[in-house]
Parts: structure tokens; sequence; C-alpha cells
């Protein structure tokens, strides 16, 4: 079995910062002397036990609130139908997220929980001090001639004070490399956390306790924070385009009046902007060749049609959400034809309750195929999100 010693031998970081988080404690310690480093080892473990029950009481707040929360914005929240400024754009795509999407909620409520938490811990801190500062200094006073050998006796107790901060420094510090770790497998510098003799001891304490729980869920908690941020940054675009112009509002109306079902709205507006909309190469080229974009709303694509992508995607949106469908704008990757990938837009609506009730559809390429929920539309669309 390794040794501590021979955790050592090889300099590697995190041997390196373990060995000056217990060094500089036991400085420390002995500086401070037995009374001094004994009221910071107290504070210590104080802080160590306000931060676990802060979290954990954040945690029990957050998941009462979180739910009434939602149905509170739910009721609230209602985006104008004006044309909005960057400000309120920014505004409501902020609060229209935290109504619908539960991690961001979630993770918004915890912090501010915690941090309540965390200041209410922090006021009681002052009393606490005092008291230790009491205990510490009660006795009665010693002759000068004892006071030399009280310091020699205090620092040494002091280090032995500081060594036991620093080890438990040194376990926290092992512990957060554990946790990021099991959270974050493929994350950056994971390889040479793993590769470390000091890493590798904690750890195989550690895992038995929580090891499987992390690795297990980690990387679906990551992918899923991944997923949520990226359908919040496609946010913008409903925001944006929450106002429907009269005449698009008319047209998407007139093109589903016959419809009898939402699939039967939503291919309506496919075929409609998909025989009405030309690809706009000029535009494509301008972007591609000398990086100029120009931006475009629905009511310009409508006017002029033609577009890109991107315009096409959010003019379906806003014909879609005309007709009473739930819509939304996806962003990401399409197949360009010659075996590889390029940046894409496209649209998904829901045609029936539940989560298989989302159909992806690509008004931009109608023209060269049926691109209206196909079979293999995964394999040419790979969203972001």
């Amino acid at each position: 079995m390794t040794s501590w010693d021979q955790l050592f031998r090889e300099p590697e970081p995190i041997a390196i910062i373990v060995l000056l988080l217990l060094i500089g404690s036991l400085i420390q310690g002995m500086r401070r002397g037995a009374s001094g480093s004994a009221r910071r080892l107290f504070f210590f473990v104080w802080e160590g036990l306000a931060v676990i029950v802060c979290l954990v009481l954040a945690a029990q707040l957050t998941n009462t609130l979180s739910p009434a929360v939602a149905k509170w914005l739910t009721s609230k929240v209602k985006v104008p139908l004006h044309d909005l400024s960057g400000v309120e754009q920014a505004w409501y795509t902020l609060l229209t997220s935290l109504r619908d999407f539960a991690l961001l909620r979630y993770g918004v409520l915890f912090l501010l929980g915690y941090l309540l938490l965390r200041a209410l811990a922090a006021s009681i801190e002052p009393l606490l001090e005092r008291a230790v500062e009491g205990v510490l200094r009660s006795g009665k006073e010693e002759p000068m001639a004892h006071l030399q050998g009280r310091r020699s006796a205090s620092r040494a107790i002091g280090a032995l004070i500081g060594a036991a901060h620093g080890a438990g420094r040194s376990f926290v510090f092992v512990v957060l490399l554990f946790v990021y770790v099991s959270l974050v497998p493929n994350g950056w510098y994971v390889d040479k956390i793993s590769e470390s003799p000091v890493y590798t001891k904690a750890a195989s304490w550690l895992s038995p306790v929580a090891g499987d729980v992390l690795a297990g869920q980690g990387p679906v908690l990551a992918q899923a924070v991944e997923a949520q941020f990226k359908q919040i940054l496609q946010r913008k675009y409903e925001i944006i385009d929450y106002a429907i112009p009269a005449e698009i509002e008319k047209a998407a109306l007139y093109v589903t009046k016959d419809a009898q079902t939402n699939e039967d709205k939503a291919r309506k507006l496919y075929d409609f902007l998909g025989t009405r909309i030309a690809y706009d190469w000029d535009k494509a080229r301008n972007y591609e060749e000398q990086g100029i974009w120009k931006e475009q709303t629905p009511p310009e694509t409508f006017d002029t049609r033609k577009g890109v992508c991107i315009d096409i995607a959010r003019l379906y949106a806003v014909m879609a959400r005309s007709a009473g469908l739930e819509v939304r704008v996806v962003t990401g990757m399409g197949a360009n034809g010659k075996g590889g990938f390029g940046p894409h837009a496209w649209n998904e609506v829901r045609i029936s309750e539940g989560d298989n009730g989302w159909i992806p559809l690509d008004a931009t390429w109608a023209n060269t195929g049926n691109w209206f929920n196909p079979p293999a539309f995964d394999d040419t669309h790979i969203s972001d999100a």
C-alpha cells in the first residue's frame, strides 16, 4: 500500500497544495499560540457546520417555494405586445425563463435562500466570538516567571491545533476536487487530478461513501444544466418576436382556416413559407465571406419574401403563434450536403400533449424535399440544446 511519505516524493500540483495548506496552518498555529489557534479552529468548524446547515435548509426552502413561484409567475408574467427595448427583452427573457425552466428557477431560489441564511448565520458570529473569547481568557493571572514557559507550551499546542486545522482545510480541498471530478468527468484538468497520488488515496476513501451517487448523477445533471442554458439563450427569439404584426397574423389565420388539427395547421404554414420565402444567398455569402451580418425581423422577411434559415424559422414561429400553436425556434447544426455540418436554424411545434407531442420541421429546406417531421430528421439536424 502506498504510504503518505511516498505521495510527496514526486512533486505534483495537488500534493504541493495540500503540503502548503498543512505547513501554512502549522506556522499560523505556532504564531497564534494555543488560544489563538483554538479560536481559529473553533470558527473553522463553525463555518463548516454553518455552510452544511444553510445548504440543507436552502434546499428544503427551495423545494417548498419553487412550485409556488412557478405558479405565481405563470399568472403574473405577461409579455407586452408592443416592440420591446433591449432592457425589456432581457427582463422578460429572465422572467419567462424562471417561469418555464425548473432547473434555472431552482438554482436562483436556492442561491437566494442560501445567501439569506448565511447572512443570518453571520449575524450570530459576534455573539459566539465574545463567548469564545471569554472562555479562552478566563482563569487567574500567573506570575511573570511562568509566562515564558507557558508561551513555549502555547506555541507547541498552537502548532498541533494548526496542523489539525490544516488537515481540515486539506480534506475540504480534496473533497471539492472529488466532487468536481465526479460531476464533470470530462472537465478541465480532470486527467491530471485523477493521476495525483494524494487525490487517488483520498478518493479511495470517499468513493464508498459518495462516489457512486455523484458519478451516476453528475454527468446527467451537467447535461441538463447545459441543455437548459442553451434553451434560455434561444428564448430571446420568442421575446424579440412576441409582438405579432397584424398583416402576419391575418396571413397565418387565412392559411390555416381550413385546418382541422394542430398538425394540419403546422403543415399548412410549412407549405406556405416553403413556397413563398426564397433563400437569401447574397446575405449568406456576405456573412460567410466578409463577416457582415444583417439582422432581419419577421416582418422584413414577410415583406421581402427572402431570408436565411434563422429569418425563416423566426417568421414561422410568429405565424404559428398567430394560429394558436406552441412553437419554438431551434438553433444548431445542419447538414451541408458535402458530408459536413454548418450553423442552421429550424422549428419545433407542439401538435399534442406530452413530451412526444413536439415535432421538428425545416421550412428553409422545404423546396428540397419533405422536411416536415421526416423519420431521419435528427440525422441532418443537430440541436444545440
